[in-house]
């Protein structure tokens, strides 16, 4: 649960003196004797106070800040396209403002106790991406100003895409060019993308008599390669393949390489983003396109006008781009 840090306010009241002393000590600013400077240094030292960095920004007028937390490796921050995008839609929405972004990336280990020190010093708003369900319900019960990229909770405000929409499009789309033994690369369990891709992968292949055939993993290149050596070895006869996101899908475009399997000849791949992985991709990448910036545009601006209630959502529509790596079969 998240705990109550001790604020300016509380230093102040335990010390009999008022807010603007306090602040005085903080930033060695005269106008304190050097009595109730020394009794107000016992007190936050007593108290564990720390001074919170974006109070301090607000009140030199440095503008207020946004605050996007994701869970997941520094080392996949720096080279996953997705985070980009994020990152990218945020700023697109802070342009020209006095606001600022302050970008959080951490392990699901240490997030508890950095969700503890937002909740007392949130100012526009807090993103979550990543963030375990009980972690970010948790958080929302304590601090209202809050969005989280796809949903968790009940009642905890999200913005997402037509994620089960999307994968079935997708399974439709190699269904239509002849494909019939479509095998799917899914995102980690407990990922609400992942899981809602996957559910409309499953509709597809039982709404067109398919048998389903899948594997599950994270959401990483490695992961899509690995994934698609186990099920060209275990199905030998898949003839497409759906990954829930690109770059999953990249890994599986080299594992099929390296087994001598044509694309699409041999098997058709559908990612899910339809980012900069997709076009570059050889050949290039069919993919179920989500407007990332968009979607981090959205609920930064909702952040910002203090739009945030209890149940808000906004939804965005997932469509299937189409390029190369699904053209009809031409395996004769």
């Amino acid at each position: 649960m998240v705990q109550r840090r001790s604020t300016l306010a509380d230093v102040a009241s335990e010390a009999g003196v008022s807010k603007a002393a306090v602040s005085r000590v903080i930033n060695d600013a005269p106008g304190v004797s050097a009595q109730t400077r020394e009794h107000v240094r016992r007190v936050i030292a007593e108290l564990g106070y720390r001074p919170d960095p974006i109070a301090r920004a607000l009140a030199s007028g440095h503008g207020d800040v946004v605050e996007l937390v994701i869970v997941d490796d520094t080392s996949v921050f720096g080279t996953s396209p997705y985070y980009g995008r994020v990152t990218a839609g945020i700023l697109q929405e802070l342009t020209g403002s006095n606001s600022q972004l302050r970008v959080h990336v951490i392990d699901e280990l240490g997030t508890a106790a950095l969700l503890n020190r937002l909740a007392a010093s949130v100012s526009l708003g807090v993103l979550l991406v990543n963030v375990p369900t009980t972690l970010a319900a948790d958080f929302y019960r304590v601090c209202q100003r809050v969005v989280t990229i796809g949903p968790t909770v009940p009642g905890l405000p999200f913005v997402g895409c037509e994620n089960p929409e999307g994968g079935y499009a997708a399974v439709q789309h190699l269904y239509e060019t002849g494909r019939r033994r479509i095998a799917a690369l899914h995102g980690p369990e407990g990922n609400s993308c992942a899981e809602g891709r996957r559910d409309g992968y499953r509709r597809a292949v039982r709404d067109f008599g398919l048998p389903e055939i899948s594997a599950t993993g994270k959401f990483r290149r490695e992961a899509g390669y690995e994934l698609t050596q186990r099920l060209l070895a275990e199905e030998p006869g898949i003839d497409a393949i759906f990954a829930g996101c690109d770059l999953m899908a990249s890994g599986a475009m080299q594992a099929l390489g390296n087994a001598g399997r044509r694309i699409p000849q041999d098997v058709a791949v559908v990612g899910f983003d339809d980012s900069v992985i997709a076009e570059c991709a050889n050949p290039p990448m069919s993919s179920v396109h989500q407007p990332v910036e968009q979607m981090a545009a959205a609920a930064t601006r909702a952040l910002i006008n203090r739009q945030i209630a209890p149940h808000w959502r906004c939804v965005f529509p997932a469509q299937l781009q189409i390029r190369q790596s699904t053209a009809a079969d031409q395996s004769q």
